[in-house]
Parts: structure tokens; sequence; C-alpha cells
């Protein structure tokens, strides 16, 4: 594993960061288990919102740091704000309401990452910031950022914060994976992948702000069993957000490369789709939804992976012939 901080953090920041979308009350003895093994492969940091799962995700992730008595060494991604039916929920009320409800699920007195789920670009930056920063000087949360912002809104919300003497956005969570986006795979996201994101990916290799890259496989994309030629008899196996987002002619061609160079090299597909984006320019902590403990250590086999920039630009697509002889 390799770690890295974030700015307010006073914690070692694993850069796999697992996700809890999986965890649930009826399956918590399981979930506990699930969880200690991922931090015996030196997961530190876990990513939960409030709306997962009606709030199991926090409850069953409080209920295991409290058993174990590790919530100094467990770092917290928290989010609130997710929208609700036709209102978008990003108001200090929401927020607020938000992060008290998910501190009483987690039985932890405070949240180490903030995160707003989405934006409300008609909402005006300042009352937003200002209330983080109300929470942060409340000991709730110790550092915020968003997600699914775009740069430049957190570039406005961070102007606001220096011009009034708050403390800024410190963390951002787009979409990211080396499979770019097609479409929204839910309303309002936001991805930085594909030539059309590049100058937000200048953005963020400038501020060096840290990208907490979600979807880096593609929700199952890069899996390793799905080809172009299977897919319609695999469809039914896949998320409908994946087969909408990812599945594309140009993204079947980059898996068509991850696969070959995986076979070639002995790893395995998402360990490549991995590396390449621990490769960017980029300060970034890859989120991951592994069902499986033996997957999240698959996945710590990416940073062991050395790729060219030659490699890089022929998964990408930039580069038409193999840098080296895959055979």
């Amino acid at each position: 594993m390799r770690y890295a901080t974030i700015t307010g953090i006073n914690k070692k920041v694993s850069r796999l960061v697992q996700g809890t979308i999986m965890l649930w009350e009826k399956h918590r003895e399981e979930g506990f288990t699930f969880l200690d093994r991922l931090a015996q492969l030196g997961c530190t940091t876990f990513d939960t919102a409030h709306s997962y799962n009606n709030g199991e995700s926090d409850s069953v992730l409080g209920r295991w740091m409290e058993l174990r008595g590790n919530r100094e060494d467990v770092v917290i991604i928290g989010k609130s704000a997710h929208p609700d039916g036709d209102r978008k929920r990003v108001t200090p009320a929401d927020i607020d309401q938000d992060i008290r409800e998910s501190l009483e699920r987690l039985r932890t007195d405070y949240i180490d990452l903030h995160l707003l789920h989405r934006d409300d670009p008609t909402v005006p930056v300042g009352p937003i910031v200002e209330e983080l920063n109300a929470q942060r000087e409340a000991g709730r949360i110790r550092a915020f950022g968003g997600s699914n912002w775009q740069p430049a809104r957190i570039q406005e919300a961070n102007d606001y914060a220096e011009a009034h003497g708050l403390v800024p956005f410190v963390a951002s969570s787009p979409n990211y994976s080396l499979a770019v986006q097609a479409e929204e795979p839910w309303e309002d996201c936001i991805s930085i992948g594909g030539e059309e994101n590049a100058e937000k990916r200048v953005w963020y290799q400038e501020s060096r702000m840290p990208v907490l890259a979600w979807s880096t496989l593609g929700r199952g994309f890069f899996r390793g069993n799905l080809t172009a030629e299977n897919f319609s008899e695999m469809r039914d196996d896949l998320e409908e957000c994946c087969v909408r987002a990812f599945c594309t002619t140009e993204n079947f061609l980059r898996l068509k490369r991850v696969q070959t160079f995986a076979r070639a090299r002995n790893y395995s597909c998402a360990q490549v789709a991995l590396a390449y984006l621990f490769h960017q320019d980029l300060n970034l902590f890859a989120m991951v939804g592994c069902t499986r403990p033996e997957t999240f250590q698959e996945c710590v086999g990416a940073f062991e992976i050395e790729l060219s920039e030659s490699e890089i630009e022929w998964l990408d697509l930039r580069r038409q012939d193999a840098p080296v002889d895959l055979t």
C-alpha cells in the first residue's frame, strides 16, 4: 500500500480507498470480517455517505470501528447534500442535518474528510463555504471538499474562503478512469477523463489538489472477463450505469489493450487500469468498490507496475502502434 497526506487530516491516507456501498446491517458480521481483512492489507481510508444504503453503510462502518477500537487509525470520507427527488439539497441546513445524522450512525464525533456529494451551481458558494467552516470549527469535520464539483466552482469557493479568512476546499472527488465516461451514470456527475476534459486535469495538476477518483474501474468494466465480443451475453450481469457510461466502442478498444498488456506481463486488467491512473501527473487517490478481500489485495498490486510514457499513450489510444512486443 502507498500513503499520502491531505491537509487537515493528521493520519496517513491510503492511496487506495475502499467504498462501503456493499455494507448492510443484515450482513453485519460478514462486513466486519471484510473490513478486518482490508485493514490488514493496509487500507486506512473508507468512503461512505449519508445516502448510502439509507444510512446502513455508515452504521456498519461505525459499529466496526467501535468494536475494534480503531477510530484513530481509520480515515472516514463522508458525504452530504445528495439530491432527494427534485431537490438538490446543497444548502447549509441540509449539510448540517446530514453530518449530524452520519456522526450518530458512525458512532463518532468527527468525520476526517467531508465531501459535498453534489453541487448546485445556482446556489452562491459563500453560505456553503461558511457552513463547512462552521462544521469544522465545531469539530464535526476535520477537512472538507466537493464530490462532482467543477474545478471552476471549487476555485470560486476557495477564492471566497481566501477573501473572507476561511478554510478552503482541500480535496475533490470526480469520476476518473481509463474508460472514458460516455454519459453520466447518475445525474450531475462530473468526470475529468478523456481528451475533452484535459483542461480540468491541468487545473488539478497545477493546484495539486487531491483527486479522490470514483469509478476508477468503470463499475466492473475492467474486471477482466468482459470483451466487446461477449458484451451482449454479459450485459445482464453488468450494472446499468456501467453499460450506459462505459460500454462504448472506444472503451472496448482500451479494454482490449489492457487485456493484451495484462496477459503479456502477467497482471490483471484491474491492476493495469489502476496503474494507468497512478501514473498520471495528479495527486490521485483511487476509490474502489471491492466486495472480496482478494480483489482488494489484487488492486494493491497496481502500485508495483511501471508504465512508460509510450505504454500510457497506447493504453489511452493516443498511440496506435504497440510500444513493445506484447505477444
